[in-house]
This record gives structure tokens, C-alpha cells and sequence, in this order.
């Protein structure tokens, strides 16, 4: 099966499932991945935008997980399957964007006032803000300015009724990225 066919399978059974803020995964992701096309991302950013949250389609916990009190780990399920098909230009921004939404909570005044109540909750189930350390060691981190990047469009990402391009649209993006790792 072909990446491009393994996401589509993943999206096909999963997709549908509520993201938490009044739009689809599938939804979800098709708008973060056209943020980042729009904004002019390299395949791998537009990828790995797209696929931020593979992780919550790949896990066999309820949709509403976050709301039992647990965290998936989605981040990093995602990352290790990506990393099997992909460079780190796609896994990496993918296994950081949670730690990117920590950090901009810590040190980015009124970030974290901006974040709808199912991030604010699931920033808590993630650990919460990250300390001045921590901090420290993302900001010097290697893709810490992708998993940021991403972060932004996955927060803007929850518009219900926006037109995106479809799953196919980005296979270009997908293919391109796909290889070495």
C-alpha cells in the first residue's frame, strides 16, 4: 500500500470522528494543511501540518479521551508512524507541535488566553506550561521553529464550514515528502 493509500485508509475509517471543536479530523487537518500552503511551507511543513494529529486516527482510545482524563500521546504515535515513511522534515514538527503549543503557552503573553477550552484542557493533560528550562531547550531545538509554525495553523485550524481542497489536493505535497528518513 502506497502512503498516500495508508492516509487515505486512515482518514477513510477515522476522519469523520469529532476533533473536539465543532469540526472533523478530516476538516481539521485539510485546514492546516492549507494554512500552511497558503503561507508558502515546503511539501514537508504542508505534510506534516496535515498529518499533525495522524496519531488520534491510529490509536483505538474514544474520541472523547481528553475528556476522561487521559492523554493519547498523539504526538508522538503520530511522529513514530510518520518517521516510518518520512524525513524528519514531516515527523519531527509532528512529535513537537504539543511541546510548540507548551511553549507558546509559557512565554508568548496572551497565548494562552487564545486557546479554545479543548485546547486549555488538553494543554493541561500534556503537562501544562512548560518551565523556563524546558523552554530554553525547545527554543534551541533543531525544528522547534516548524513545530511552532504548525502549531499556529493547528490552532486556526477549527473553522467550521470553510471550504479547504480535498485529501487528494495534497498528494503532490505528500509524495514529495515521502522518502529517505
Amino acid at each position: 500500500m502506497s502512503i498516500f493509500a495508508a492516509i487515505e485508509e486512515a482518514f477513510r475509517c477515522r476522519g469523520a470522528e469529532s476533533y473536539g471543536e465543532g469540526v472533523s479530523q478530516l476538516e481539521h487537518a485539510l485546514q492546516a494543511g492549507w494554512l500552511a500552503e497558503q503561507a508558502g511551507a515546503s511539501a514537508a511543513l504542508v505534510t506534516a501540518s496535515l498529518l499533525h494529529d495522524i496519531g488520534h486516527m491510529l490509536h483505538r482510545l474514544p474520541e472523547d479521551i481528553a475528556e476522561r482524563g487521559i492523554d493519547a500521546q498523539h504526538e508522538s504515535l503520530g511522529s513514530a508512524w510518520l518517521s516510518q515513511h518520512f524525513g524528519l522534515g514531516v515527523s519531527e514538527p509532528v512529535r513537537l507541535h504539543v511541546e510548540a503549543k507548551r511553549y507558546l503557552a509559557a512565554m508568548e503573553p496572551g497565548y494562552f488566553d487564545l486557546l479554545s477550552e479543548a485546547s486549555k484542557l488538553s494543554l493541561r493533560l500534556q503537562g501544562g506550561l512548560l518551565n523556563a528550562a524546558a523552554a530554553r531547550r525547545f527554543a534551541g531545538g533543531p525544528h522547534a521553529e516548524a513545530a511552532i509554525r504548525l502549531r499556529r495553523w493547528d490552532d486556526e485550524a477549527k473553522v467550521v464550514g470553510l471550504a479547504t481542497p480535498d485529501l487528494a489536493h495534497f498528494r503532490t505535497a505528500i509524495e514529495r515528502s515521502a522518502g529517505p528518513r
